[in-house]
């Protein structure tokens, strides 16, 4: 194995076990924190840290500012609309659950990809049955969650987080098909940053600033926990897999984080977990299966 396959692989492992802790930590920290505030400190804080040392590293090496506005989109549909979001519909449904939504991800990067043009040949048998199983995956997590439905923010919240994931899909698309001419860690920290800036706005106009002197010191370490761990450390690792790898194999992070939601959830935070949710996980789980044997995988030099 080369330097950048072993790279690019330490990379993904590290996304696919982190990123399933995300999900505890953001339930906890929107407990008590306005949602969009939170996410947006989280982002602005580790995105901003990321520019200043890498300002630092490269002397007076200055960010190209065509590539600063390239940054900005995925930034806005991956870290605003995608990860943000989550973390607001996260007050409304359980830390798994919506593990569980984010990890249709894959299907929606092969229904993106396809109509978008980016890669007209992303469709074959395998692919097509990973679709069908992703599909029954969204049936069963309504039918999981039927009678909680009747409650406006729960059905909002699941929408939502629904939703995130189809733009932090279009993100990756865009990322994957429309290369940048700088580095992993540039482009994490530029897409941090703007997504982050972008949902400090959204919070002005859809947070409640009241809940703002009950935050709790649990909300603060978790915030603290998704700036260090969940941005700085595993967001670039994202990327760096992302430019690396075939864009099928680096969403495969979603085999994993689910369980580790699923299982935190269930023991600290007092999450249900039925037998639907399990043929719920299976399903989405064989729909990644299939999108990823569907696809060729190799590695970019």
């Amino acid at each position: 194995m080369n330097r950048p396959l072993i790279l690019a692989y330490a990379a993904l492992a590290t996304v696919c076990i982190v990123w399933g802790t995300t999900y505890f930590a953001m339930r906890v920290g929107v407990t008590t924190f306005p949602a969009f505030l939170f996410s947006g400190v989280r982002q602005t804080i580790a995105g901003g840290i990321l520019l200043l040392i890498l300002r630092l590293v490269r002397k007076n090496r200055a960010f190209p500012m065509r590539e600063m506005l390239r940054q900005a989109v995925p930034g806005f549909l991956m870290i605003t609309l995608g990860n943000g979001v989550v973390g607001w519909s996260e007050k409304y449904i359980p830390s798994g659950l919506a593990a569980l939504i984010v990890s249709i991800m894959p299907v929606y990067v092969v229904i993106v990809t396809f109509i978008s043009g980016a890669d007209r040949n992303v469709l074959n048998i395998k692919v097509a049955v990973g679709l069908l199983l992703g599909c029954l995956g969204i049936l069963l997590m309504f039918s999981d969650n039927i009678s909680d439905l009747a409650n406006p923010d729960y059905f909002a919240g699941m929408v939502v987080a629904f939703l995130a994931a189809l733009a932090f899909a279009a993100g990756s698309v865009y990322t994957k098909y429309r290369p940048s001419k700088t580095d992993a860690l540039t482009n994490a920290a530029l897409q941090m940053f703007f997504g982050g800036v972008v949902l400090l706005i959204f919070s002005i106009f859809l947070d409640d600033f009241s809940t703002i002197p009950s935050i709790s010191a649990n909300s603060l370490w978790a915030l603290l926990y998704l700036i260090i761990i969940g941005s700085l450390l595993s967001y670039p690792c994202f990327v760096y897999a992302l430019e690396k790898l075939p864009i099928g194999l680096a969403s495969i992070y979603a085999y994993i984080n689910p369980f580790i939601a699923l299982f935190l959830g269930y023991f600290f935070l007092d999450e249900k977990l039925t037998w639907i949710t399990g043929l719920a996980l299976l399903a989405a789980m064989g729909g990644i299966y299939f999108i990823k044997k569907g696809q060729r995988i190799t590695v970019k030099p």
